[in-house]
C-alpha cells in the first residue's frame, strides 16, 4: 500500500564521528571511510547489523558498491548523489525519506579523502577540472576556473550592495577565531582583517586566507528510524526537514549572481520542519570561500538580501561554523557531511572547541546545515532539532 504521511517514521542521527583529519599521510581514502564508520557506529550504541542502508560518493568506479564491500556491507538502499559539497546535505534528505517511508531501517552517510597527502606524495595535482563536454565547453577555453566563478559573483554582490573586502575578510577571522578554540581544528592561530587583505592574490577580490584549507579526512552519520533510539547510546538529535535545489552549471544561465540555490533548498527546509530561521540557535554552512558563508546566510533568511557583509560585525549574532569550518578547521573535499556531524554535536553538548549555548547555559535546540556545491550550482540544507 502507498505510504501516507501518517505512516512516516520519525528520523534521528544516532551516531556521528570523524576519522582521524588534517595531515593523514599514511592512510587511504578507504581506511579513512572504514574509521569514520567504525567510529560512528560505536558513538550509536547500535549493532552494525542494523545498517541496511549507505550513502557514499566520490571513492571508487562504482561508489558506493566498493565503499560497501570493504565495509563489509550488503545495503538493500543506496545513494551515490554527486552535487559536490552539497551530496551530503542531499544525502541526508534522501536517507531520511527512505528511513521515513520503510525502504530502510538505518542509513551509514560515510566519507572519506586524502586530498591534501595525495598532492604532497604525487598522487595527483593541485588542479580541479570539471571537464569540457557538454554547457561546460562553452566555458572552458577561456580559462573560467570554479575560483574565477566565485570571485565574479563576490565582485558582482560588492557592486550590488557595497560589500566590502574588509567585511569579506571578516568571515575568515570569525572561522579562525572559532577553530581557535577547537583542538582538531588544522589551523588555529590567529588573524586578522589586515592579515586577510595583505596574503596573496588567488582570484581577485580573493586572497589565499579567503579560500578553505586542503586538509585529509573523513567522517560519517548514521540516521535511523524511531524505533531504535531506546537502544542508542546518546539521547538522539532528529531530522525535522531538509530541501534541495539545483540552479545552473554555466555562469550564463545563473540569473543572479547574488543569490544562491539556498535560497529555495533553506525555504523548502524550513517549511517542512516547521521552523522559521530566526528559530535557528547555530548554523554550520559550507564555506569553501568567505563569499558563499556571506550570500548563504542571506539566503537562508539569517539577514536581508545585501546585508550579509554586515551580518558578522553584530553583536549576539547567530552562531556560524562554529569549529572552525572549511577556511580554518577540515576541508578534505566535499566537506557537507562535517557540517552535519558539528550540527550534532552542538545540539548535543559535545563541540570540542566552541560549545554554542542559551544564556541559561542550556543547549540549542535547533541547528541548521547547509551545503553547496559547484559554484553555486546546488544546495542542500538540513534542520535538525532536539525535540
Amino acid at each position: 500500500m502507498p505510504t501516507t504521511p501518517r505512516d512516516r517514521r520519525r528520523v534521528a542521527v544516532v551516531g556521528i564521528s570523524h576519522s582521524d583529519c588534517g595531515r593523514v599521510d599514511e592512510a587511504t581514502p578507504y581506511a579513512l571511510h572504514a574509521q569514520a564508520a567504525r567510529r560512528a557506529l560505536a558513538d550509536s550504541g547500535l549493532d552494525r547489523s542494523v545498517i541496511d542502508g549507505l550513502a557514499s560518493a566520490g571513492l571508487g568506479t562504482l561508489a558506493p558498491v566498493e565503499v560497501a564491500e570493504y565495509l563489509g556491507l550488503r545495503p538493500r538502499w543506496v545513494d551515490s548523489t554527486t552535487v559536490g559539497g552539497a551530496t551530503w546535505e542531499v544525502m541526508a534528505a534522501h536517507a531520511a525519506d527512505a528511513v521515513a517511508a520503510g525502504h530502510a531501517n538505518a542509513v551509514l552517510l560515510v566519507y572519506g579523502s586524502t586530498a591534501r597527502a595525495d598532492i604532497k606524495a604525487r598522487r595527483r595535482t593541485g588542479n580541479l577540472s570539471f571537464g569540457s563536454r557538454g554547457p561546460l565547453q562553452f566555458e572552458v577555453p577561456y580559462g573560467h576556473s570554479l575560483i574565477a566563478k566565485y570571485a565574479m559573483a563576490a565582485r558582482r554582490h560588492m557592486h550590488e550592495y557595497g560589500t566590502t573586502l574588509e567585511q569579506l575578510a571578516e568571515v575568515a577571522v570569525q572561522a579562525r577565531a572559532h577553530a581557535a578554540l577547537n583542538p582538531e581544528a588544522m589551523f588555529r592561530d590567529p588573524i586578522t582583517v589586515d592579515d586577510v587583505l595583505g596574503g596573496p592574490m588567488i582570484a581577485d577580490p580573493f586572497t589565499k586566507l579567503h579560500c578553505c584549507i586542503r586538509s585529509d579526512g573523513g567522517c560519517a552519520v548514521l540516521l535511523a528510524a524511531e524505533e531504535y533510539v531506546p537502544d542508542t547510546a546518546k539521547a538522539p538529535v532528529w531530522i525535522l526537514g531538509a530541501g534541495e535545489h539545483v540552479s545552473h552549471t554555466t555562469m550564463s544561465e545563473w540569473e543572479d549572481f547574488t543569490v544562491s540555490p539556498a535560497a529555495v533548498s533553506g525555504r523548502l527546509a524550513f517549511e517542512r520542519a516547521g521552523v522559521r530561521p530566526a528559530d535557528v540557535e547555530v548554523a554550520e554552512i559550507y564555506d569553501a570561500f568567505t563569499y558563499m558563508t556571506l550570500v548563504t546566510l542571506e539566503d537562508l533568511g539569517f539577514c536581508a538580501k545585501g546585508e550579509g557583509g554586515a551580518f558578522f560585525g553584530e553583536k549576539d549574532r547567530l552562531p556560524v561554523n562554529t569549529d572552525g569550518g572549511g577556511l580554518s578547521a577540515c576541508h578534505p573535499g566535499m566537506r557537507g557531511l562535517f557540517l552535519l556531524v558539528e550540527a550534532v554535536r552542538q545540539l548535543r553538548g559535545e563541540a570540542p572547541g566552541l560549545q554554542v549555548r542559551r544564556p541559561d547555559g542550556s543547549l540549542p535546540e535547533l541547528a541548521v546545515a547547509s551545503g553547496t556545491g559547484g559554484w553555486f550550482c546546488s544546495s542542500g540544507t538540513v534542520v535538525l532539532g532536539r525535540g
